[in-house]
């Protein structure tokens, strides 16, 4: 019985803190040496997340009962890579831009792989790597960003709660308070407060 069980979530899910590096965004962009972030980490973020079973996302009991219990009604697939999205150099830097949403982001990642890379209370960036079967919902408020790995494909499932709004607010947007409220309930709300004032970002 020794063994602790493993979090299925490991297997489709990494998260880390980024280097410095001005380099192709779409290389891991690991710390030397490297500094990985648990999962408790990133709930404490507001960061959620699920391992599902991609191959039968149409019948699968366990999405079914996530999108009833968080009233996700809306649904759509997305794939990015140079073949399939219009304008797709320019979307990727769109993407790669600092925002936040006024609104939840979740992404099911049905197919390929992709980073997620989200500012931790100090404003450091942790990047969240995601593969097939990973389920991430960014709380609305967090500041973020998304790229592709250097295998250049993702299909997400995006889920909303109603009508989908997918407006990006570039950093700064310090005065929405969708900010505000993220900053209340995750930024200050352990340790005494972040090392950097987000009021001053």
């Amino acid at each position: 019985m020794g063994s602790i069980s493993k979090d299925p979530r490991e297997e489709v899910i990494q998260a880390w803190y980024m280097d410095d590096s001005d380099a192709d965004q779409r290389l891991p962009h690991h710390k030397n040496p490297e500094e990985f972030v648990s999962f408790d980490k990133l709930d404490e973020l507001g960061v959620l997340s699920w391992r599902l079973d991609a191959d039968k996302y149409e019948t699968d009991p366990e999405l079914k009962k996530i999108r009833e219990d968080r009233g996700y009604s809306y649904m759509d697939f997305c794939e990015v890579c140079p073949e399939k999205l219009p304008n797709y150099e320019e979307k990727i830097k769109n993407f790669y831009e600092e925002h936040l949403h006024t609104d939840e982001e979740i992404r099911y990642c049905v197919a390929g792989s992709g980073y997620f890379d989200v500012r931790d209370r100090d404003e450091a960036w942790i990047r969240i790597w995601v593969k097939k079967g990973a389920m991430i919902v960014l709380p609305a408020g967090i500041y973020h960003r998304f790229t592709l790995d250097s295998d250049n494909y993702i299909k997400a499932m995006r889920l909303f709660v109603g009508d989908p709004v997918w407006t990006p607010f570039n950093r700064p947007h310090d005065h929405l308070p969708a900010r505000q409220e993220y900053v209340d309930n995750f930024v200050n709300k352990a340790g005494g407060g972040p090392a950097v004032d987000a009021a001053a970002a």
